[in-house]
């Protein structure tokens, strides 16, 4: 059995989504990062970069960032339906779509939720979020175009897990201003929006999303460490 650790404001319901999708067995663990605990000394012992989620094989190793965990367990449970396998001839154009993601949008949603994290001084906060949050949007622009020629989804009418984990990054933004920017994004996260399996955690994401820029209004030099 798997073990998940995860917990509010983290990416781990992207991995927890892969897990249910999968009917994989899994434990989740929730780590509390507003409170720090994913720098304690008993959650580096588990993963020494401090990164949730983790997750725990049935063999014993423990594994971070978030794509390759979603990939891992798509190849090795063979999730046909939300990964292509390495002969279709779309595995391209998702592996594209994933890593674009992990490489290029989610650095700079880091950016955009810890600036005090990339920023010398308190008072560059605002200019360090507000230029992630161009650049993201410049990304999610290039994105726009993509689904609009192949769309809806991705992968055209395949839904895969690259539709889910682009639209987790949305929620995490401004969904209602990236929305009536660009229709085809906003066509993709509705479809992905309204998916079965995916309403819980979207809609979980849109409340943590609210809840934390809330807490940025009310403490601008940063919420988590």
């Amino acid at each position: 059995m798997y073990i998940l650790y995860g917990g509010d404001f983290t990416r781990a319901p992207l991995v927890q989504w892969v897990l249910e999708e999968g009917k994989i067995d899994y434990e989740l663990r929730k780590i509390d990062i507003l409170k720090g605990e994913h720098r304690s000394a008993d959650f580096l012992a588990i993963n020494p970069a401090g990164l949730v989620p983790v997750l725990i094989t049935p063999e014993g190793d423990a594994l971070y960032e978030v794509a390759a965990l979603m990939l891992y367990l798509a190849d090795r449970h063979q999730l046909k339906d939300i990964s292509p396998p390495l002969t279709d001839p779309d595995r391209g154009l998702f592996l594209s779509t994933v890593l674009h993601i992990a490489g290029e949008i989610q650095p700079e949603m880091k950016r955009f939720h810890f600036p005090h994290r990339f920023s010398l001084r308190a008072e560059d906060n605002a200019g360090v979020r507000d230029l992630a949050k161009s650049l993201v949007l410049g990304r999610l622009s290039v994105m726009d175009t993509r689904l609009a020629k192949r769309g809806p989804y991705v992968l055209g009418t395949r839904f895969s897990l690259a539709d889910f984990y682009l639209s987790f990054w949305i929620a995490y933004l401004d969904r209602d201003y990236v929305c009536n920017e660009f229709p085809a994004i906003a066509k993709l996260y509705g479809l992905v929006r309204s998916r079965q399996s995916t309403i819980p955690y979207l809609a979980e994401t849109e409340r943590m999303a609210e809840a934390y820029a809330e807490m940025i209004k009310r403490k601008p030099g940063g919420v988590i460490a």
